[in-house]
């Protein structure tokens, strides 16, 4: 059994019975592991099933109901990124863009509490290997960058708050469906100086009025609440088997950081409507069929809207090169990576004078010949 110590309100640190160290959540497995002596101890797998909450009766209630946990964080004033802090140190950098941030900066911030988390299933190691066969296939990336490669401390394992929205939509709506036909036509032209005709085939739609209803049920419509990394990069993230949530336990949480959302449960849902009206306009279009659709006017109804707060893991390295601050970011669950890099531009003017080079050679001997 593990020993476990509050450092501050809301707070625990978990120690090993045999060494005294500090225990962490070993990505891979449901233990957590004592990085001195090896000493494992098993999460407490909650027998807890995962459930979605009631979208409009949140909503509703405007969360004066809803439970909440009361978490010390701390904004950076770089890059605006929130997240929970290591209460026995003095200082510690962000885990977004590297900023030193002090702790005595902290406020305790009342949030909805996470209904399910992803535990890290990659280590550092793998995250770094990963980082680093990337890193090294960028060739226009400066030389100077690659350096950075070998500083592993920089890689930290942070979990992303997301939303997931559920809803079952009805759809009624009217258009057009779009049959391509060959047509073939004459046109006079003019050959070795004599005039000739020619004929020739165009496409022509034809367009058939269209009306129908379109059922669909959309499960775990996944949103970014977090303003601290990129949504591009982090939609290239995909895709998560959410197949391996779990019943959130604090316990996954040791040896990694925690953003706290900045996406409000409102917002969120005001972006995830957006990913599902997309989807239905999709459906619409394949109910209307043929070779082009036209969508005139689109009805739809909402029911049994539900949500729930997750947490997923991404492995992030921040780095600043010539006064700017570039990411890249490792699926904690898969070890896909997205970045942002800069470019060599010597690099680059090297790779135009080679295609110039080989453009003038080739204009050479065409008309040498």
């Amino acid at each position: 059994m593990a020993e476990i110590e509050a450092v501050s309100e809301g707070a625990l640190r978990v120690h090993c019975v045999n060494c005294g160290a500090e225990l962490a959540y070993k990505p891979g497995t449901s233990s957590l592991v004592c990085g001195y002596c090896e000493t494992t101890n098993s999460i407490d797998q909650s027998e807890f099933e995962i459930k979605e909450h009631d979208l409009l009766d949140y909503l509703n209630k405007k969360a004066a109901e809803a439970p909440t946990s009361e978490a010390e964080t701390i904004e950076c004033n770089s890059c605006g990124g929130i997240a929970t802090f290591d209460p026995s140190v003095v200082a510690q950098s962000c885990g977004f863009c590297g900023n030193h941030l002090l702790t005595k900066d902290a406020t305790k911030t009342a949030t909805i509490e996470p209904h399910a988390i992803l535990p890290f299933q990659i280590d550092r190691k793998v995250a770094l290997t990963s980082y680093k066969t990337w890193l090294n296939s960028r060739w226009f990336a400066p030389n100077d960058l690659k350096k950075m490669q070998n500083h592993p401390n920089t890689v930290q394992g942070i979990y992303i708050p997301y939303w997931t929205f559920d809803a079952d939509t009805s759809s009624d709506y009217t258009g057009q469906r779009g049959i391509h036909r060959t047509e073939t036509y004459t046109v006079n032209t003019t050959r070795d100086g004599k005039s000739v005709s020619e004929q020739r085939t165009k496409v022509v739609t034809d367009w058939y009025p269209a009306a129908g209803h379109v059922d669909h049920f959309f499960n775990d419509v996944l949103v970014l609440a977090s303003k601290s990394v990129p949504d591009k990069q982090t939609g290239k993230l995909t895709p998560w088997d959410l197949n391996m949530l779990v019943h959130f336990e604090e316990d996954y949480l040791r040896g990694f950081k925690v953003e706290t959302y900045r996406v409000s449960l409102e917002e969120g849902f005001a972006q995830g409507k957006l990913i599902i009206e997309d989807g239905i306009r999709s459906l619409v279009r394949q109910d209307i069929g043929g070779n082009e659709q036209r969508i005139h006017t689109l009805d739809t109804d909402y029911d049994n809207l539900k949500f729930k707060h997750i947490l997923l893991p991404v492995w992030i390295s921040s780095f600043k090169f010539k006064g700017k601050t570039y990411q890249f970011l490792v699926n904690g669950q898969t070890g896909e990576v997205q970045g942002e890099r800069p470019y060599s531009a010597a690099k680059i003017a090297l790779l135009v004078i080679a295609i110039l080079i080989i453009v003038g050679l080739i204009a050479f001997f065409a008309s040498s010949q």
